[in-house]
């Protein structure tokens, strides 16, 4: 680029991006570029001291497709991720919930549902409960001067340790991320985190109403809304509310569907068999033509065609004697 120019009663003008520049210039990874991951973030996540001999940092990844909630227990290996747990809210119809599978209360289903598969995998699913009472309260232990975010810390073997990784989301107040974690915590994982992000918290009067959360997490935001809208609109209320109609799930029988989901999961939090594909063997593919055929397929059409051109000019004929 050329050189530095100097305007009349502005002094020097910078160039910013010179030859220099561009040959230097080092493209972000590309997981930067695509905007999906938030490598700041995921350093402090994964890096662990060299004191504790490899043992991995486990994350619990929380994320939201258009259709469900994805819960899983990760940690990081030098050449690539490592998922231990998996959960979705696409399982839990298993439990009796086929409907509204991304909302607060799934959200909350999923992280309890990965919490105690994980807890079984790792042999500590009878000695961490979790918290059975669903108050919306956060629970917290200081044991050995250190906290643990579980009722009671045994003395033999402590909790399972997992930070929240809630990727590029906004952590906004109330958001369905903290529901997978309060899930997830109530599952009898320790995942530390505070009130101050659920729903409920007033940040003005630093209260937190733990009421209001509980209504949340058994889905009495979404009661209210029903019993709203089919007051004021009914159509529109059979549009949007059609898989809770057809489910025949009223807005008073919410929170009593959403408990009887959460004894399910904790009684059998296991995936479910996968079944053997077996894929349509009743398709068949058309035979390929040989040669000869396409030939013959080719000359076919073109002698229809002649035919066709031929039939206009005669009619073009009788036109013209017609008109003699």
């Amino acid at each position: 680029m050329s050189a530095p120019k100097r305007l009349a009663g502005s002094g020097f003008v910078k160039v910013q991006k010179n030859r220099a520049y561009f040959s230097r210039f080092q493209v972000k990874y590309r997981r930067r570029r695509e905007g999906k991951t938030d490598y700041r973030a995921r350093k402090r996540l994964c890096c662990q001291d060299k004191s504790k001999y490899q043992s991995p940092k486990y994350r619990l990844v929380v994320r939201f497709t258009n259709r469900q909630v994805i819960c899983q227990i990760v940690y990081a290996m030098i050449d690539g991720d490592r998922v231990l747990c998996h959960a979705s809210s696409m399982e839990l119809p298993r439990y009796g919930l086929s409907v509204g599978l991304k909302n607060y209360a799934a959200a909350y289903c999923t992280g309890l549902l990965c919490a105690r598969r994980l807890l079984a995998k790792v042999g500590l699913a009878d000695t961490y409960e979790g918290n059975t009472d669903v108050n919306g309260e956060v629970v917290s232990t200081d044991y050995d001067g250190r906290k643990y975010y579980v009722e009671e810390v045994d003395d033999d073997r402590r909790p399972f340790r997992a930070l929240l990784d809630v990727g590029t989301r906004a952590t906004t107040t109330g958001c369905r991320i903290f529901g997978a974690l309060k899930g997830a915590a109530d599952g009898g994982l320790d995942v530390p985190h505070s009130e101050k992000r659920f729903p409920g918290y007033d940040r003005d009067q630093k209260e937190y109403d733990a009421e209001m959360h509980k209504e949340r997490i058994f889905g009495g935001h979404v009661g209210e809304f029903m019993e709203y809208l089919e007051e004021e609109d009914n159509q529109k209320f059979q549009t949007q509310f059609k898989a809770y109609v057809e489910a025949e799930i009223e807005s008073d029988s919410l929170e009593e569907l959403y408990e009887g989901v959460h004894e399910k999961i904790r009684e059998d939090p296991s995936p479910a068999e996968k079944k053997a594909f077996s894929p349509d063997k009743s398709f068949k593919r058309k035979a390929k033509l040989t040669l000869e055929e396409r030939k013959a397929r080719v000359q076919t059409k073109k002698d229809a065609k002649v035919a066709e051109l031929e039939e206009d000019d005669d009619d073009d004929d009788d036109d013209d004697d017609d008109e003699e």
